[in-house]
């Protein structure tokens, strides 16, 4: 491992700045990471992080500032270049090949020849298989990446990254798709990375998944470095602070409630493969989490529960009325109403604006005579913005242009302004930051407080011990336990999860 001369940090920023057209991106950005050092960058969505990492991979350039890797000025003009500096990414985008295998993704770009320049295909698959192992992963190298797992997907894409040999890693929410095993493994792979000398520049929404890996830190706002130190004796209420300009005294806001009757009632349902055997009960005015382990039928659940998925068996009551099999348009009219855990895929129009998708399913509140009014639909959307804190040029601007928490928060509005009765979340504060989580935590409570019943997944504990009343927990496909929340900790979910 190549290691630059004393004194002299591996990378090394000073007053970096970014603009696209009158949107400031970073407005001075500086930062030092030294040889074999894990240094966390922490901030809100929209802070600026994602911008600079793309200049650091050679994705955007700089408008002005000092970028240095290991003493020397360093302006990549592509990520080729930047991987032949030794600096590469894993995004948290997956950018695999779905048609090609597991072994064609882990080498494209990197395909070793022979003597007489043809494709070495021994050399490729022993490649291929030191990359997946370094991890402990445990992939066909025939498979397709398509026909994987997310959190399978997103282990190829950082065993992809290894191969090119860095010397400085830079990794955007790479947990964010693993199973809690997955994500064990990828630590006590970068700990070997850190002790041959890597340098990692690690992005993740998780304090505690940061202060797991890294060792010191820097947090952006508004496109500037704000602060600076060392994760060991700096509290999480400090850096939440930094992080978005103000004292946050409670993570998990929650006023009291008092749930009243039935809402939802799910009884032994079943799907075509999961769930096997479901049953809960939600009242107006409750929180119940559903937590299990990646594959334990919670995703399924929500979708057979919202009609995207086929119910083999079992009976769903909503409002005191047996409604079992009840498709999508169906379910809405019933003020039943579902956030995807794939917001980009499955919950938001990315090309279309902010206006467009917070008033879809429910029109006729911003229409006259069957003809949509611009501007009620303006109006409307301006209200839940305001509401709902969104960062955004205006209400005609494209979901796809806004950072992901200003995207989840359009795809939950959109729920509120459905005036759904019952709230399907699925996993609703992946990926964004603690500002966003805290709204949607007081949206959650509001909504509860407004009689409103909510059905929460998260694989986060914490969250789920701190914004529900009653937890239900998952495993193989089925409802093991149903508990208040008061009674379960993070050591008997993770139990009764894994079946013991």
């Amino acid at each position: 491992m190549h290691q630059p001369a004393p004194n002299v940090n591996r990378l090394e920023l000073s007053g970096v700045t970014k603009a696209f057209g009158g949107t400031q991106a970073l407005a001075g950005v500086s930062l030092r990471v030294a040889a074999g050092e894990a240094h966390a960058l922490i901030g809100e969505n929209g802070a600026g992080k994602s911008t600079l990492l793309k200049i650091l991979a050679g994705v955007q350039r700089a408008d002005a500032g000092d970028i240095r890797f290991e003493g020397n000025r360093y302006q990549p003009r592509g990520p080729l270049e930047a991987r032949r500096h030794g600096v590469a990414m894993i995004h948290q985008e997956l950018t695999l090949a779905p048609h090609l295998s597991v072994e064609e993704n882990l080498t494209l770009g990197l395909e070793p020849r022979n003597r007489v320049g043809f494709l070495d295909r021994r050399r490729r698959r022993e490649m291929a298989t030191a990359a997946l192992a370094r991890l402990g992963a445990d992939i066909p190298l025939h498979a397709t990446a398509g026909s994987l797992t997310v959190a399978q997907q997103q282990l190829i894409e950082i065993a992809r990254a290894l191969l090119t040999q860095p010397r400085l890693l830079i990794l955007d929410e790479p947990t964010s798709s693993l199973t809690r095993a997955d994500t064990q493994r990828l630590f006590a792979a970068l700990e070997r990375l850190r002790n041959e000398g890597v340098s990692l520049l690690y992005v993740s929404h998780f304090l505690e998944e940061c202060r797991h890996v890294c060792s010191r830190f820097t947090i952006l706002r508004d496109g500037r470095s704000v602060h600076s130190g060392e994760l060991a004796g700096t509290p999480s209420r400090e850096i939440i602070q930094h992080m978005v300009g103000r004292d946050v005294t409670d993570l998990y806001p929650r006023s009291p409630r008092s749930p009243g009757t039935s809402m939802l009632e799910v009884a032994n349902l079943a799907g075509l493969t999961k769930p096997t055997a479901v049953s809960f009960s939600v009242r107006a005015g409750e929180v119940v989490g559903l937590f299990g382990l990646v594959g334990a039928g919670r995703t399924e659940t929500l979708r057979a529960l919202f009609g995207l998925d086929r119910i083999t068996g079992g009976d769903v009551t909503v409002g005191g009325t047996e409604k079992t099999k009840r498709p999508p348009h169906h379910r809405l009219k019933d003020g039943v109403a579902l956030l995807s855990e794939d917001r980009k895929r499955e919950g938001l129009l990315l090309g279309r604006s902010l206006r467009e998708n917070l008033t879809l399913t429910r029109p006729k509140a911003v229409s006259r005579w069957g003809i949509i009014r611009a501007s009620a639909e303006r109006a409307s959307t301006r209200d839940w913005m305001e509401q709902l804190e969104v960062k955004a040029r205006d209400e005609n601007q494209s979901v796809g242009e806004l950072s992901g928490g200003n995207q989840q928060k359009i795809a939950f509005g959109r729920l509120l302004f459905h005036e759904a009765r019952i709230l399907l979340l699925d996993e609703p504060t992946r990926g964004i930051d603690v500002g966003a989580k805290v709204a949607i935590y007081q949206r959650i409570d509001q909504a509860a407080n407004q009689g409103q019943a909510v059905v929460l997944v998260s694989s986060y504990l914490p969250e789920l011990l701190g914004v529900c009343d009653t937890i239900a927990a998952f495993s193989r496909g089925r409802v093991v336990s149903v508990q208040a929340t008061k009674d379960w900790s993070e050591e008997s979910l993770l139990a009764a999860a894994v079946g013991s």
